[in-house]
């Protein structure tokens, strides 16, 4: 039995973890939940699966929930508060999926408890992915992905060895936008971003997949994750998004994994692995799937993955300052600031202007991130 602390339970990942909770529940329990805002949403959650300890980021919506929780539940608030309830839980798993970067201070306060880690938040890898790996290695902890991507590379390369990769092939939607010609994308608006062609996410996400920096984070995430080098890390356009990733190996051979597109498949095997649990999901029917199509992605039309190619190889503070920048961009477009264009344009300006540090501490990661975001809030 997993024991699992959910951070962002209300979100659309926690939302899946809780059904893999209710469909493998001599499996998984859940034993702690936080979210942003969702007061409604939390409470509910607390209903069902009886957790004492819970966590809410957001001042306003915690002083809600107060009158709403059961007496014996202890309510954790700010953004400490996640670390509080991290240090406070009994679980031996924490599931991240908090978006930006506050999912990193509970899961580096989680590997020093010895949790292991299941991470479905990319920006925790990107913005500090030499030190928590370092740590957990430190510590001898697991971070399993629960990213649909990363986990299927996960499951690929499970009993062969790292010196027989020979490339690492991430398969992308292309997003709503894969055929859009390019004069026509600065009139996207912010709707038409947000209609993902494949996936239920959430915001910004859903506007990562159609920049495709969404793409350009996992590059550098599985970097770290899977300790390949970003000229070993390519992406490939997959429509229909059933093939979740690739490797191929020295011998030219290449071993995928398919699903349908359900983030519970990747939530699942992070809580059972290394086993196989049978559960509700959908199984494939191949001959109504027919054919699966792939193509090259649109580089010179949409330059994330070139820019995140770049901050993943230059390393150092430069990734952290990447994903900052398009946190803050994204929140512009959101909001109708800035065009869809503006986004990358935004954040290669602030990477342009960067001083990058190399092998930088947490201290330095921090400020580069506040750096990046003033940066990119003054060219908007």
């Amino acid at each position: 039995m997993r024991k699992v602390l959910l951070l962002g339970s209300t979100g659309s990942i926690g939302t899946s973890a809780l059904k893999v909770a209710r469909d493998i529940p001599e499996r998984m329990q859940i034993v702690g939940l936080a979210a942003n805002c969702s007061v409604e949403a939390l409470v509910e959650q607390v209903r069902e699966t009886g957790v004492k300890q819970v966590a809410l980021t957001d001042a306003a919506a915690a002083e809600k929930a107060r009158a709403l929780l059961p007496a014996d539940v202890v309510l954790h608030t700010g953004t400490q508060g996640l670390v509080d309830l991290v240090n406070e839980s009994d679980a031996d798993m924490v599931l991240v999926a908090i978006v930006g970067t506050a999912g990193l201070a509970p899961a580096l306060a989680a590997i020093e408890r010895g949790m292991h880690l299941a991470v479905a938040s990319k920006e925790i890898l990107v913005m500090a992915g030499e030190a928590v790996t370092e740590a957990a290695k430190r510590k001898g902890v697991n971070i399993l992905p629960v990213d649909s991507e990363h986990n299927a590379i996960f499951q690929c390369l499970e009993g062969h060895r790292h010196s027989v990769v020979q490339r690492i092939l991430l398969t992308a939607s292309g997003g709503p936008f894969r055929q859009l010609p390019a004069d026509q994308l600065p009139g996207v608006t912010v709707a038409q971003a947000l209609k993902h062609p494949t996936w239920t996410m959430g915001r910004k996400i859903t506007i990562d997949s159609a920049t495709l920096f969404n793409k350009g984070l996992e590059m550098i995430e599985a970097k770290w994750l899977f300790d390949v080098p970003m000229d070993k890390i390519e992406v490939v356009v997959h429509p229909q998004s059933i093939v979740h990733s690739m490797v191929e190996f020295a011998d030219n051979s290449v071993i995928a994994q398919l699903s349908h597109s359900d983030m519970c498949f990747p939530i699942q095997y992070a809580v059972t692995w290394p086993d196989r649990v049978t559960n509700n999901l959908k199984p494939l029917d191949f001959a109504k799937v027919g054919a699966l199509h792939f193509e090259a992605p649109r580089v010179d039309d949409f330059p994330a993955i070139n820019l995140a190619r770049q901050a993943g190889t230059v390393g150092g503070t430069l990734p952290a300052v990447l994903n900052a920048a398009n946190e803050v961009a994204v929140e512009a477009f959101l909001n109708g600031k800035i065009s869809f264009p503006g986004i990358w344009q935004t954040v290669e300006r602030v990477m342009t202007a960067h001083q990058t540090v190399e092998h930088p501490d947490l201290g330095a990661l921090v400020e580069a991130d506040a750096w990046a975001r003033r940066k990119a809030a003054e060219l908007i």
